[in-house]
């Protein structure tokens, strides 16, 4: 059986290895999207599914205090400078905290507002029961988050009955007051908040939940901390960056020591940044299968690594920002324009549109002001070695000039700055190699690197083929700027086929690969070309897609496999006829 997630209903083909649905279309870069379960089919043997453990809901509180710790600290810092009377840095902290804070809270309820919202006149989905058998049933999701029945003991899937009048009643005041919590929660300014207690009890639900509803829980889990570290990365960029910036200009232009409350300030907005950065790149890893997961010690250094990188680039563009302010802006935004055009040359396969690629092409900008956040496939070694000597000469160009300033003979303060700027860029790059070289999830940086595998202790072969993905979403073909753009690849065009050179010879086998033996499992197809690492799969950031393979999920009694739309299978395999 087959959906696309624009309401209209398809049917799949008979196996896994069939066509992917229709032609890419639409405006913007965004295709026409279809997902369909296909009947039994393959599913690998030898992999235990992911399971929710204690250590996640450990990373969850921790990351928790570490969200009211910034926003605590920015606000009573705020306060106590309403209360002194200094209503310049009132003002201009208050505004780092709220203005972010609005943006982020309007983006959020415009994800809930998607996700909770049905269109009007359809109630539930359109099931065609017209074939009995899996492959002809056809199920409309109509964008809607809908819920399906199975039969006990039967792979038929039948719609849930018509509600009465009282449970329709009972549902419709159980919507409003979604709704109302939810007005309510992102008022509070809690958004995130909500976000990280729901990916908690997801989590929780799906140790507790038997099988079926162990990987339902945990894909929703999933989902949800993916939003929350999208949210969360573009908050403390907003944010903690320019608010630590702030702090640090002030503290240096004053010339004393610093209060408590400016440390606590501080120091929570320095650690804030460099646990969302850690933590994005976990939940990242932890989404694909293409990549092998990043294990907690490795995000420990990984946090460590970036804590003391940003700790030394802030601290410099502290000391030079309270001498030459002016010429301080102008080198934020020539810079903020180099990393940007640096990102966009790299062609980057993040959103579902131009523009919305632009737009984030332009925040990875204003990250590569502070640290190194990669955006591009493959080794990073030699641009982040680039990114670093940049960084490097910057940092003591701004040290530098702040420093030639002052009075070389008395000031002993001063020193101490230079060096310890210099000291915390030192111990950064440090824990950087640590990463590299023995805690990267593909192994040493000089050793052998290690294919990508969500479970590597598995005795048998480990990970689904390239073009299947096992719940909960995790590996498949994936896209090129060109692919993306509708570009001839591999000799053809996006989207259509071209002719054979020569004839396949119809006697040998379908594929010249070797695959697992696989038993069972129906297929979620999906007809658009898989994306690059290091960005999300399209049914983590195309909401409409995520609601229909959701729904699809839940209707499903065995565990789904997501299929996207192979690129390169028909030219490869006329290679391997006309080498033969």
């Amino acid at each position: 059986m087959a959906a696309k997630s624009d309401g209209a209903a398809a049917v799949a083909g008979p196996g896994p290895e069939g066509p992917a649905g229709a032609d890419r279309g639409g405006a913007g870069g965004r295709g026409e999207v279809a997902a369909g379960i296909a009947g039994p089919g393959p599913v690998e043997a030898g992999c235990p599914g992911p399971r929710y453990e204690l250590r996640d809901c450990c990373w969850v509180l921790c990351a928790l205090l570490v969200f009211f710790s910034d926003g605590a600290t920015d606000l009573w810092l705020a306060a106590s400078y309403y209360l002194q009377g200094q209503s310049t840095y009132f003002g201009l902290t208050l505004l780092f905290v709220l203005l972010p804070s609005l943006v982020v809270q309007l983006l959020s309820f415009r994800w809930f507002v998607y996700d909770y919202s049905e269109p009007t006149g359809t109630p539930g989905p359109v099931v065609s029961t017209k074939d009995s058998d899996i492959v002809g049933a056809a199920i409309s999701t109509k964008d809607s988050a809908v819920a399906f029945r199975t039969k006990e003991g039967s792979p038929e899937l039948v719609p849930r009955p018509a509600p009465s009048s009282a449970g329709a009643y009972r549902r419709r005041c159980c919507r409003l007051c979604v709704w109302l919590l939810q007005t309510l929660v992102h008022l509070l300014q809690l958004g995130q908040v909500w976000r990280y207690l729901r990916a908690l009890y997801l989590g929780l639900q799906s140790r507790w939940r038997g099988e079926r509803l162990r990987r339902h829980f945990y894909w929703r889990m999933l989902f949800e901390s993916a939003d929350v570290s999208m949210l969360r990365l573009l908050e403390t960029f907003l944010r903690s960056a320019p608010q630590l910036v702030l702090q640090l200009s002030l503290l240096v232009h004053r010339g004393r020591e610093p209060e408590l409350l400016t440390a606590l300030s501080i120091s929570a907005s320095l650690v804030s940044l460099a646990w969302t950065l850690a933590s994005y790149q976990k939940v990242l890893r932890d989404s694909r299968d293409d990549k092998r997961p990043l294990s907690y010690k490795g995000a420990v250094v990984q946090v460590l690594w970036h804590l003391f990188t940003i700790a030394a680039r802030t601290l410099a563009f502290a000391l030079f920002a309270s001498v030459y302010r002016l010429y301080f802006g102008i080198f934020i935004v020539a810079h903020w324009c180099i990393m940007t055009f640096w990102v966009i040359q790299g062609e980057t396969d993040f959103c579902m549109s131009k523009w919305e690629e632009i737009i984030y092409n332009m925040v990875v900008g204003i990250i590569y002001i502070f640290c190194w956040f990669n955006v591009k496939e493959g080794r990073s070694r030699r641009r982040v070695t680039l990114y670093y000597c940049i960084v490097l000469l910057e940092n003591a160009a701004l040290t530098g000039f702040w420093y030639s300033s002052r009075n070389f003979s008395t000031d002993f303060y001063s020193l101490i700055l230079v060096c310890v700027v210099a000291s915390s860029f030192a111990l950064g790059i440090f824990f950087m190699c640590v990463y590299y070289c023995l805690l990267h999830p593909n192994g040493p940086m000089l050793g052998p690197q290690a294919p990508g595998c969500i479970f590597p202790e598995a005795p048998g072969p480990c990970g689904p083929p390239a073009d299947a993905i096992t719940s909960p979403p995790r590996s498949l073909p994936r896209t090129t700027g060109a692919e993306r753009d509708g570009a001839a690849v591999g000799g053809e065009r996006a989207g259509t086929p071209t002719p054979p050179v020569f004839q396949v010879r119809p006697g040998l086998p379908p594929t010249p690969v070797a695959r697992p033996l696989r038993t069972e499992g129906p297929v979620i197809r999906i007809d658009l070309p898989r994306k690059k690492y290091p960005a999300w799969d399209a049914h983590f950031i195309d909401r409409r897609l995520r609601k229909t393979i959701l729904a699809l999920e839940y209707s499903s009694p065995a565990t789904p496999r997501l299929q996207y739309r192979s690129m390169g299978t028909s030219q490869e395999l006329l290679e391997y006829e006309t080498t033969v």
